[in-house]
């Protein structure tokens, strides 16, 4: 995945799991210049939402090991990694990753769906969560979508069908 491998060059190039976001934009936009400044923090951005890497106090952490990423010899990343998938893709995704195969997942994503008659994003992020995938940003993003959809929300008659799973 040339997202993964482009999010651990950073990482690797420094040999530690643990950045500050300037020195993340850095190594990619003026080391490596495979980015403009924008774009590579654009990337940081789309990392912390697959759930490559997470914030804390300002420094981007991997959520992976680093060294366990090969970077194939002239490996430049394609642009199309700065698009940020929908919730549901990276959801999807999430649980492809904790080792449920595809169809499955969408199986169950829409069965889940049907039975709590709630939208595909909010099913989709309740599966990876059933999977022990880390989807507490999709859930909150998920939250967020479903609050502002809902009037009676403003008046606390709703309930939050992510919570607790």
């Amino acid at each position: 995945m040339s997202l993964e491998v482009a999010v651990a060059v950073p990482f690797k190039q420094r040999g530690r799991e643990r950045l500050g976001e300037g020195e993340f934009v850095v190594a990619l936009s003026l080391d490596r210049d495979w980015f403009s400044p924008d774009q590579a923090k654009r990337l940081a951005d789309v990392a912390i939402g697959r759930g490559l890497v997470d914030e804390a106090d300002g420094d981007l952490v991997a959520r992976f090991d680093p060294d366990d990423v090969a970077v194939p010899e002239g490996f430049t990343p394609d642009e199309e990694i700065l698009r940020e998938q929908s919730t549901f893709e990276t959801a999807l995704d999430a649980i492809v990753a904790a080792g449920v195969e595809k169809q499955r997942a969408v199986a169950a994503i829409n069965e889940r769906q049907r039975a709590l008659a709630v939208t595909i994003e909010a099913a989709a992020v309740l599966v990876a969560r059933e999977h022990g995938a880390a989807v507490d940003r999709l859930a909150a993003d998920v939250r967020a979508e479903l609050a502002a959809d809902d009037p009676a929300a403003d008046h606390g008659e709703t309930e939050d069908p992510t919570e607790g799973a």
